[in-house]
């Protein structure tokens, strides 16, 4: 059974982001809310977990469009291969926010992902999310929470995701209501910006 815990956007609790990032240490997996809807994520570094993300997502790992959850863009380098000025400016002028961008991998990409091209970069406008992935050390791994649903495409309720994933997943926080719209996708990989999805993000920063 998932553990549930209360954690508060505005001045989210050290013990307890402590306590979650304890968790992903150990290949846990867990549910957390960000800036859009709430996603699925588990450490970058640990292969178990990443397999166990895949699994229940139904996907091939290595074929798995997993977003980065990073805390800024200070570790862009480790994941992404050089970028120019104009995109590094893109990024600047629209992170911490509600955008995915797509970007050219480089070489030191972990090992499941060696051989994809491009990657999801995140920086989400949300305390809960940046302050765990800062204390972890390196990003989570991180895809969204979608319901079966046939009207609501995701469930914003942290009680009722507790009642779904309570046997799949670690732990469940509830950092409020979420939302019910995605990020905004860019992909900046080629000569041009391409909108892949138009979610939350407003487009008018480009």
């Amino acid at each position: 059974m998932a553990e549930f815990i209360r954690i508060y956007e505005e001045n989210p609790n050290p013990k307890e982001i402590n306590k979650v990032v304890k968790i992903l240490k150990k290949g846990g997996l867990i549910i957390y809310p960000t800036d859009t809807v709430y996603g699925l994520g588990c450490d970058i570094t640990n292969i178990k977990a990443l397999e166990k993300v895949a699994r229940i997502k139904e996907v091939k790992l290595e074929k798995a469009n997993f977003s980065f959850i990073c805390h800024d863009l200070s570790n862009l380098s480790d994941y992404v291969k050089q970028i120019d000025t104009s995109v590094f400016k893109i990024l600047k002028r629209a992170l911490p926010g509600p955008y995915t961008f797509i970007l050219p991998g480089s070489k030191s990409l972990p090992n499941p992902f060696k051989k994809k091209k491009t990657v999801g970069i995140r920086v989400p406008k949300n305390n809960i999310a940046l302050e765990i992935v800062k204390q972890l050390g390196n990003p989570i791994i991180s895809t969204s929470i979608r319901d079966e649903d046939e009207v609501l495409e995701y469930t914003t309720d942290p009680e009722l995701i507790l009642e779904k994933w309570d046997n799949l997943v670690d732990l469940v926080i509830d950092g409020g209501y979420g939302d019910n719209e995605a990020s905004t996708v860019i992909d900046l990989s080629e000569d041009e910006p391409v909108v892949v999805r138009e979610g939350k993000g407003s487009l008018e920063i480009f």
